[in-house]
């Protein structure tokens, strides 16, 4: 046997455990022994019989006294019934599944370790389906299931059916661990002496079969240290590699157009733009490639800091491309580019589905003959027939929604000439920094942490079913004042499994019954876009009062007059999606309002959420409660493509390992490009074999 065997070969696992085992993605030895434990329990500790407590777990150690099959006259089949003793008393130790089994599978006289709940059924004390160890057979090899710390793992009903509970995962990889002697060193000597590393062979022994609480800890210590190392490794690599292979452009001039557009404004920018300009500039004026982050609330004017970086761009003869994650994103920042940079002879085009051919054709020539100066469009910008005649900078709008790989692939068609575009993301997610580093590690960072002047706090609060009338009421009054209403459903149709009142027909009840004599407007995902433009339109000319909607308005929009946000069924949605929607409003001077409507189902942890957005609207603040509540990779809403997967380190709880990790792996790469040095072998071979697939972003061959 090698840790590359097929799993069916495995002791104790044959051809239909082996099907339930590839069922999740364990089909060798080596993929169980990466079948980490979910939790531990400590088992190491024995209690008396007498002393055992109705309702509380334990372990027991005690001699089998007598046993019997015990055949029940109605449907609900035998049970098997073993009495355990020990020297203050006896209990009961009850199966009902597998009881033929069991009447096979003890003898009287033998010791036993026991563990389990204790309950009193009639007068006598019993443990159903208790998990055991024999002690005269299993001493000597360490017990499975009693007398140390047990790793318990994830498991599934179909996978217990094949009897792979935590007990079936533990009694395989035991046989499994006998081949740790072929598990090689995934870090060199001197980052293991640095951090005083537990050795790989011994972090799988300890991470499944723990010897003590310290050695647990060192395990641990060791998997979450590697796997943010090589995370940090891989975005060292591509940071590198942008900044000494990539011919960037030297963009020499601010001139009269861009000192214009910010004349013009109706506002003055805030200390935060300006700080987020200066550093956007001095990059762009740099010969290197700037690959630079902006980081937002929503509603601190990212875009018009994004906008004045193309400007400097298209004033040194260069085309900017401006992508959003979504077609209607893209049709909103097109216009508002347009509004901008009315009078200055800036030509912007707008790429999307749907246009006709000959529209198409001729945007399309335009473009490649430099008679287009911005293009604005989704990710289709760089997978269909555009070509650029001078790229000089892309911009990316909602960097979440696109990954480290998507991002990559972005730049590498955006090269004209071997001349590498500057790239600016942008995110409207507060990101705190510990996360940041983790997930945009490749990318310098600037934050606008503040909202422009004359901008009131948007107040907040959570409504129930009850208050909906009252929640109505206030929503005409406003009206009555000349705003203007967001009414944001989480469905488009009607789910049989979900009771959710749908967008369209919340827009029937609103538009015929209730506010019938108010204007109410409809938009969803669903629209055609021109249908989805003249809403938008007409809601923002003011020519609707209230605009019925889907989470298609989440972020981009921006309308003044618009004071309300009314949320239905918010316990459905995550905290940082609940923020962004609530930025819609809040964008003028009049005071603005979020309503959550609550379901009366909601539960703790929905009431929880709602409960943060109505103490804050810090950004920051909601997205690290954000994600302490659901995690990374569900607070991106898909998984980052080109993040390895991390199977037990925390990018937030483990914030310190992971600065430790990144100060290591950058070290690294600063001292040995190409991890050349023999010391560095074990690295480079496993970062080979594990990310061949992302070396296009790293630069190492």
């Amino acid at each position: 046997m090698h840790l590359e065997s097929e799993i069916q070969y495995l002791q104790g696992v044959g051809p239909k455990r082996a099907e339930a085992l590839r069922e999740i993605g364990i089909d060798s030895v080596w993929d169980l022994l990466n079948y980490f434990p979910r939790r531990y329990i400590d088992r190491r500790h024995t209690a008396r019989i007498k002393d055992l407590r109705v309702g509380e777990s334990a372990t027991i150690v005690g001699t089998v006294e007598n046993f019997e099959l015990v055949m029940n006259r109605k449907r609900y089949g035998s049970r098997f019934r073993l009495i355990l003793a020990d020297d203050t008393g006896h209990v009961n130790l009850v199966w009902f599944q597998g009881a033929r089994y069991y009447e096979r599978a003890f003898e009287v006289g033998e010791v036993l370790a026991v563990y389990g709940k204790l309950d009193l059924y009639g007068r006598e004390l019993q443990i159903t389906h208790p998990e055991f160890d024999r002690i005269e057979t299993d001493e000597r090899e360490g017990f499975l299931n009693t007398g140390s710390i047990i790793s318990l793992y994830p498991s599934s009903e179909a996978l217990r059916k094949k009897w792979l509970d935590s007990r079936g995962f533990r009694k395989l990889i035991k046989p499994a661990l006998e081949l740790a002697g072929q598990i090689p060193e995934t870090l060199s000597d001197d980052v293991i002496a640095r951090h005083s590393l537990m050795s790989i062979k011994d972090t799988y022994r300890q991470i499944h079969f723990p010897s003590d609480e310290a050695s647990l800890e060192k395990a641990r210590e060791r998997i979450k240290f590697e796997e943010l190392f090589y995370l940090q490794l891989l975005l060292a690599f591509r940071k590198r590699r942008i900044a000494s292979t990539e011919q960037g452009i030297a963009f020499e001039k601010v001139a009269n157009k861009t000192r214009e557009l910010i004349s013009k404004l109706p506002f003055e920018l805030t200390d935060g733009q300006k700080k987020a300009l200066k550093e956007i500039r001095e990059d762009m004026h740099a010969p290197r490639c700037m690959n630079r982050l902006l980081q937002g609330d929503v509603g601190s004017g990212k875009t018009i800091v994004a906008l004045l970086a193309m400007m400097i761009a298209v004033e040194n003869d260069f085309q900017a491309a401006f992508m959003a994650p979504t077609e209607i994103l893209a049709e909103q920042h097109y216009f508002v580019l347009q509004e901008y940079l009315w009078g200055l002879n800036i030509n912007v085009a707008l790429v999307k589905g749907g246009q006709k051919k000959s529209e198409r054709e001729k945007i399309l020539s335009d473009i490649l003959n430099h008679q287009v100066d911005i293009v604005v469009g989704t990710h289709a910008i760089f997978q269909e027939h555009v070509e650029f005649s001078k790229l000089g900078l892309v911009v990316i709008d909602e960097q979440h929604r696109f990954g480290v790989m998507q991002r990559a692939e972005i730049r590498r068609k955006a090269v004209i000439k071997d001349i590498y575009p500057d790239m600016l993301v942008m995110t409207a997610t507060p990101i705190p920094r510990t996360l940041a580093m983790a997930i945009y590690g490749d990318l310098d960072i600037s934050v606008i942490n503040e909202l422009p002047s004359g901008r009131r706090p948007i107040r907040t609060a959570a409504r129930t079913e009850e208050a909906r009338n009252k929640v109505y009421e206030f929503i005409r009054a406003e009206a009555g004042k000349g705003r203007q209403c967001y009414l944001v459903y989480p469905l488009i149709d009607e789910s049989e499994k979900m009771d959710l009142k749908a967008a369209k027909d919340g827009y029937t009840i609103l538009s015929e019954k209730i506010f019938k004599d108010l204007r109410v407007g409809l938009l969803h995902g669903k629209m055609k876009s021109a249908e989805k433009q003249e809403v938008m339109s007409r809601f923002k000319n003011h020519q609707l009062d209230i605009l019925v909607s889907t989470t298609v308005i989440e972020v981009g929009v921006n309308v003044p007059n618009s004071t309300i946000m009314l949320i239905e069924h918010a316990e459905r949605f995550g905290l940082t999606q609940l923020h962004q929607l609530r930025g819609r409003v809040g964008r003028g001077a009049d005071q603005s309002y979020c309503i959550l409507m609550i379901g009366d189902q909601a539960s703790e942890e929905s009431q929880k959420r709602t409960r943060i957005m109505e103490e804050t609207t810090d950004g920051f603040k909601i997205a690290e409660e954000d994600l302490k509540i659901r995690g990374p990779g569900e607070f991106f809403g898909t998984k980052q493509s080109g993040v390895p997967e991390l199977k037990m380190a925390h990018l937030i709880h483990d914030h310190a390992l992971l600065q430790t990790a990144r100060d290591t792996a950058f070290e690294i790469i600063d001292k040995d490009p190409q991890l050349r040095a023999a010391g560095h072998q074990v690295m480079k071979k496993k970062f080979l074999a594990e990310y061949s697939d992302k070396l296009h972003l790293s630069g190492i061959g």
